[in-house]
């Protein structure tokens, strides 16, 4: 919308292809791409002398949004393309939040950043109180752009001037935030809550990983446990305990997946979020 208001040129696909958008960058000049994460893990997964052919030193900002940005991608983007990636967070309901610049991704990869002028982000707790920094609670946003309800009826829960978004995250010394996951993901294993989120994450940066996706499954004794999918990169050989080693160094015991399924994709939607209900039964 900002584009069209400036008179800008948008040059778009009916189907994203990698290669073809690195081609039409280089074709147009174009000064901003707009995607959403897993697109950018794509172009990434192109072979470097592909990437390389072709020219994008026109792009001045990169704007990704639509799913989480693990911090490990962030970094490789913009070791590939330069320091132009920001990442934008927000919701259909509560518009925007919140901005991670190049800046903000260098210093806190993984960040969504902080709220623009005009927009207020506090993390509350379940009672609706503010949550000291750094602790983990319900995102709530206030701005002028907050939708009035669905047309089913009903809305977001509202406290004061803040609306939720249904995330959980938790906001850095330095007035970041950071989104942990949905309200609804979470798994609650032997008494301790675990966000997949985090865990995705953290796996997102194994080399030999090429996608991954988290859930809860029940378990008799713990009440839900962690099941891991994974896709490996071509030509990777990994085994199920590499994966649970790997999340054990630098995690808690409890969100180390119980369960590690290979797989060939991830299902996700056109936004690039992970449709966990249609992974494979468990």
């Amino acid at each position: 919308m900002l584009g069209l208001l400036l008179g800008s040129t948008a040059v778009m696909r009916r189907r994203f292809d990698p290669e073809a958008v690195l081609g039409l960058v280089a074709r147009h000049r174009a000064d901003n791409l707009v995607v959403v994460p897993v697109m950018l893990q794509r172009i990434l997964d192109l072979p470097r002398e592909v990437r390389r052919g072709y020219d994008t030193a026109s792009l001045r900002t990169v704007c990704s949004s639509g799913s989480a940005l693990p911090g490990a991608l962030a970094i490789r983007v913009m070791d590939e393309l330069g320091d132009v990636l920001y990442n934008l967070y927000g919701s259909t309901e509560v518009a925007w939040a919140t901005i991670a610049t190049p800046a903000d991704l260098r210093a806190a990869p993984g960040t969504a950043g902080r709220p623009p002028d005009g927009t207020v982000v506090r993390i509350l707790d379940a009672e609706g109180h503010e949550v000291r920094t750094g602790a983990v609670g319900r995102v709530f946003v206030s701005n002028e752009m907050l939708f009035d309800g669905y047309t089913g009826g009903g809305g977001k829960e509202i406290v004061g001037e803040l609306m939720s978004t249904g995330d959980v995250g938790h906001v850095d010394a330095a007035g970041r935030l950071f989104v942990d996951g949905r309200e609804d993901d979470m798994v609650v294993s032997g008494g301790e809550n675990v966000f997949p989120g985090e865990v995705e994450d953290l796996l997102a940066r194994h080399p030999a990983v090429a996608d991954v996706a988290v859930v809860g499954v029940p378990d008799p004794t713990f009440g839900q446990r962690l099941k891991a999918f994974v896709v490996p990169s071509p030509g990777a050989a990994l085994t199920e305990d590499e994966v649970r080693a790997y999340v054990r160094e630098s995690l808690a015991r409890f969100k180390v997946p119980r369960e590690v399924e290979f797989v060939g994709t991830i299902p996700r939607n056109p936004t690039g979020k992970i449709l966990r209900d249609r992974l494979p039964p468990s």
